[in-house]
């Protein structure tokens, strides 16, 4: 019931490749669980794929409601990543979680994958699913490694943080509030009132200047000043402009940061071009979730802006960065909208 002979390497999302955890034990795949999805988990089926001893996809996925089963859509997602195995975590309550947890480790086996860990993870204590032998699989269950656990540690040290919960994270991309918004407002409605470059190449070529400028700005001081905020909110709702942004973003980890400032500061309606570019942003890094909420703000201002819709499809296909090499859309379509 332990994992595979060795340790697996886990990469965290947006940790340097060559900085990798150990994982021995099903307690360490517990304890890393939330820094593989930068919060912890509830009320959550979670897949682990490996290939060899390398953790190479990860999806977190809500309980199915009562009645429901949602383990075929969820294997076919996992079964397209090309893994060898794949651990199931579930977390909540029992009798769910258990049923969840075994229905889902069913599937991947019939489709050929082993799965080495079928774990639950309820009230601070932890199971394996479908063992009956008391001398390595309690009544009662093991304690839920602790904040101390090494592995845990080794992920803080390298930098990784598991927020308590998702609606954490959502609260960290989620508009600022009080004398930073009436500060935003202001600063928009001078740029709006002041931007008398028309539509086309000029147009353009001045949003590409501002990206260049913001970026050069934040690489160094890891801020921006309200009117470029705005300024540049403003000019990413040109297609191009947007385009120009996506082409430049690469995996320097300021480009999160940048990212996520613009998207709480802008004003509403400018919200899909830093959403999108952050969730982009993310997707390179391999933090689905953050991409998957940044995207999500991105669709519920603008449902019809064309790169979120490309990108929903990719995540939601469970596709990563590594796996699509251009990203080039059909002719007469820019990633932004229709020309």
């Amino acid at each position: 019931m332990a994992l595979a002979e060795g340790a697996r390497r886990a990469t965290l999302p947006g940790m340097n490749p060559e900085c990798t955890i150990a994982v021995r034990s099903a307690a360490d795949l517990i304890a890393v669980t939330p820094y593989l999805l930068s919060f912890h988990p509830s009320d959550s089926i979670v897949v682990i794929g490996t290939v060899g001893r390398i953790v190479t996809f990860v999806a977190r996925h809500d309980l199915p409601p009562p009645g429901a089963d949602g383990s075929e859509w969820i294997a076919s997602l996992v079964a397209r990543q090309g893994v060898e195995a794949a651990a199931v975590l579930g977390f909540g309550p029992a009798t769910p979680v258990a049923r969840s947890v075994e229905a889902l480790a069913a599937t991947l086996e019939r489709r050929g994958l082993l799965v080495p860990e079928k774990l639950r993870i309820t009230d601070g204590r932890w199971w394996m699913v479908g063992c009956a032998d008391g001398r390595c699989c309690p009544p009662e269950g093991r304690p839920v490694p602790s904040p101390s656990n090494p592995v845990a540690a080794a992920a803080i040290f390298q930098g990784q943080v598991a927020l308590p919960d998702r609606a954490a994270l959502v609260k960290q991309i989620a508009a600022v509030e009080g004398e930073p918004r009436r500060l935003m407002a202001a600063a928009t409605k001078e740029v709006c009132d002041r931007l008398c470059i028309p539509r086309g190449f000029l147009r353009d070529q001045a949003g590409f200047a501002v990206v260049r400028a913001v970026e050069e700005r934040y690489a160094k001081s890891g801020s921006l000043p309200f009117d470029e905020t705005a300024c540049l909110g403003v000019m990413l709702a040109e297609p191009e402009v947007h385009d120009y942004a996506l082409d430049r973003t690469a995996d320097e980890p300021w480009r999160l940061s940048l990212w996520t400032e613009v998207t709480r500061r802008v004003e509403p309606v400018w919200v899909p071009g830093p959403a999108t570019l952050l969730a982009y942003a993310a997707w390179r890094a391999g933090n689905g979730a953050l991409a998957r909420i940044a995207l999500d703000r991105a669709l519920l201002q603008d449902p019809g802006h064309r790169f979120a819709a490309l990108l929903d499809r990719l995540l939601a296909a469970g596709i990563s960065h590594s796996s699509v090499e251009d990203l080039n859309p059909p002719v007469g379509i820019v990633r932004g909208r229709s020309r």
